[in-house]
C-alpha cells in the first residue's frame, strides 16, 4: 500500500521546546529554507568557511559545556558510557539550535507534501511495543526490520536465511490516517540509526554499482553515458567513485535515491521529535539500548553481520577520498552538511598531509 500523497487537516504544534519553524508564505505558495540559509544557519560553526577555503581537515562540532551538576555524575561513569553520553549531549544540542531556528519545521504537517510523504514512508511503527524507527538504508536497516518482522510475527527468527522483502510484514506510518499519525508521533518511542555521511556514501557506490545489477542498469549506464566521453557501450558496473558523486552534485536532494539521500532529508530530525539516535559506530551497544527501552522479549538480539558482507574500513574511506578530486568533495558537501552537523561527525580529512600516509 503506497503512502498518502496528502494530508488535510489543522496543523499540530510541538510544545515549545521542541524543534520549531515558521513557514513563509508568498499567497498560497509556502517557501522553504534552501541550502543556502542552511549554510547561513551553520557559518557561526565556520565550517562552510571552512568548506569554502577548501580547508576539509578533521574538524567535529564543538562541544558545549554540560549543564551545571552533570560534570561531577559523568566524570564517574565508565570510559564507554562517558564517550557515549557526551556524543548525545553534543547531538542533543546541536540538533535543538539548528531546529530552533525560525525557519525549520516544527511537526510533519509543516513539511511539503514531498518531504513529508518521504519522512512518514521511512517511519516504521510497532503498535505492540509502542514505537517507531526511521530506517536509513546503509545503517544497517535491513538487520531492524528482521528484528520488527520477529516482533510482529512475521518472522520466527533475526537468524532465518532470506532474502529481506524490505515492503512486506511492515507497517509504515505513511499508510495511516493523520489522527493515527500525530497518535503514534505524540506518543510512541522513536529512534533512528545513523552515520559518517561519508562512509554511508562510499558504502551506497561500492553495494550498489559493484554487486546489484538492478542498480548498474537504472543508474550507472545513465551516470557513465553522462559523465564519460565514450561512454555509451558501458553496462553501468564500472562506474567511478569520482563519476558517482559527480551525479550527487548534479542531483537534487529531494528526489535522490534513498541509499544516498542525507539522513536529514530522509528522517526529518526537526520535524519529528527522536528520543534516541543511535550510532552506526556502536551498533551493538545503541541497539540493546533501544531494545531494552521498547521493553522487547530477551531472546531478540540484533542480528551478527552477515559473512558475506565488506565494511568500509578507515582505509578503505581514506583511499577513496584521497583519490577523488578535492574539489568535488568540497562541493558536495554543503549537500551533507546537515547530516556532518547534526550527528556530531568530522568533515574528511583529505589534506595533502593526510593523503600522504
Amino acid at each position: 500500500m503506497s503512502p498518502r500523497a496528502a494530508f488535510p487537516g489543522e496543523v499540530r504544534r510541538a510544545a515549545p521546546s521542541a524543534c520549531s519553524r515558521s513557514r513563509l508564505r508568498s499567497g498560497s505558495t509556502v517557501l522553504l529554507p534552501s541550502m543556502l540559509m542552511f549554510g547561513v544557519i551553520l557559518a557561526s560553526s565556520g565550517l562552510l568557511l571552512m568548506i569554502e577555503k577548501g580547508i576539509l581537515a578533521e574538524v567535529k562540532p564543538l562541544p558545549l559545556q554540560p549543564a551545571a551538576g552533570e560534570v561531577s555524575r559523568r566524570v564517574e561513569m565508565r570510559g564507554g558510557d562517558l564517550e557515549r553520553d557526551v556524543l548525545r549531549d553534543i547531538r542533543n544540542r546541536t540538533i535543538r539550535s539548528v531546529c530552533g531556528q525560525r525557519a525549520m519545521p516544527r511537526s510533519v504537517w509543516e513539511l511539503p507534501a514531498g518531504q513529508r510523504r518521504t519522512v512518514l514512508r521511512h517511519l516504521l511503527v510497532s503498535d505492540k511495543y509502542r514505537f517507531l524507527y526511521c530506517y536509513v538504508p546503509k545503517v544497517a536497516c535491513s538487520n531492524w526490520k528482521r528484528i520488527l518482522k520477529v516482533l510482529d510475527g512475521a518472522l520466527e527468527s533475526v537468524d532465518v536465511k532470506l532474502k529481506m522483502d524490505h515492503k512486506s510484514d511492515l507497517v509504515f506510518l505513511g499508510d495511516m490516517t493523520p489522527e493515527e499519525i500525530n497518535y503514534r508521533l505524540k506518543n510512541y518511542y522513536k529512534f533512528i540509526f545513523v552515520r559518517n555521511p561519508a562512509e554511508r556514501l562510499l558504502s551506497a557506490y561500492r553495494n550498489k554499482f559493484g554487486e546489484i545489477k538492478e542498480y548498474q542498469q537504472k543508474y550507472g549506464v545513465e551516470i557513465v553515458r553522462r559523465y564519460r566521453k565514450n561512454g555509451g557501450k558501458s553496462a553501468g558496473d564500472d562506474v567511478t567513485f569520482s563519476e558517482f558523486l559527480r551525479y550527487l552534485l548534479d542531483e537534487e536532494v529531494e528526489r535522490m535515491n534513498e541509499h544516498w539521500m542525507p539522513i536529514y532529508n530522509l528522517c526529518q530530525p526537526c520535524a519529528v521529535r527522536y528520543d534516541f539516535i543511535g550510532s552506526y559506530e556502536r551498533l551493538n551497544e545503541d541497539a540493546n539500548h533501544v531494545l531494552e527501552e521498547v521493553q522487547a522479549p530477551s531472546f531478540i538480539r540484533f542480528p551478527e553481520r552477515q559473512s558475506w558482507y565488506k565494511p568500509v574500513t578507515a582505509e578503505t574511506l581514506h583511499y577513496y577520498l584521497c583519490n577523488t578530486q578535492r574539489r568535488l568533495i568540497k562541493e558536495l558537501l554543503p549537500k551533507y552538511i546537515l547530516d556532518f552537523t547534526l550527528f556530531a561527525y568530522p568533515l574528511p580529512n583529505i589534506t595533502s598531509e593526510f593523503c600522504r600516509q
